[in-house]
């Protein structure tokens, strides 16, 4: 557990600002580095910032989420960008995104659900290693290999490049922040309602 803290921490070293608030951006775009759903070609773009630690992102992840991925991404008619950010514990978001992608991209958004669904959890317990490494374990990662991600120092800094280049360029000042077709269209929650109205009006 002190090893684990510890080595997550960097996260914050390397400059990543502790973000109050649970949302701002100029051109929400997807890049190689980030995880996406549904065709490429769709017309609307829709991208969200989210961290795993963000109790509104877990809501919207919950509630929203389902639904919106039914309704638009199984379609194709929403091509969807998922934005790594992260808000306090750091350390914590850190892990979770690390050990996302070192289950896969095949893998990825199953891992991303588990940990918003573990969040309550971690929170309430505050065993966030454990709830953690239960979660990576049932993507079929073993404890070993769990150290060994959510260490990764390599991954750490290129974790903090990514959510560094949101804050300075795309100015995402907290999550979750959702931007459709490079305009960002609320920062905060939003409602199936709230999206039906941004794809509508992006789709014209």
């Amino acid at each position: 557990m002190p090893t684990f803290n510890r080595r997550l921490l960097v996260v914050a070293a390397l400059g990543v600002l502790a973000l109050a608030g649970c949302s701002k951006e100029s051109a929400g775009t997807a890049s190689g580095d980030d995880m996406t759903l549904g065709d490429p070609n769709a017309k609307v773009k829709l991208v969200e910032y989210a961290s795993l630690t963000c109790s509104h992102c877990a809501t919207f992840n919950a509630e929203v989420f389902p639904e919106f991925k039914k309704k638009y991404i199984d379609t194709g008619k929403v091509h969807y960008t998922f934005k790594e950010f992260l808000t306090p514990p750091a350390e914590v978001a850190a892990a979770g995104f690390l050990m996302a992608r070192c289950a896969g991209k095949d893998k990825y958004f199953g891992v991303v659900d588990a940990v918003f669904n573990a969040q309550q959890e971690m929170f309430t317990t505050g065993d966030m290693r454990g709830s953690l490494l239960r979660v990576a374990q049932s993507a079929g990662m073993n404890e070993q290999q769990f150290n060994a991600c959510v260490s990764d120092e390599a991954a750490l800094k290129a974790l903090d490049a990514r959510v560094t280049k949101s804050a300075r360029d795309q100015k995402i000042s907290a999550t979750p922040t959702f931007v459709v077709n490079g305009k960002v269209v609320k920062e905060g929650e939003m409602s199936l309602a709230e999206l039906d109205a941004a794809i509508a009006a992006a789709s014209k």
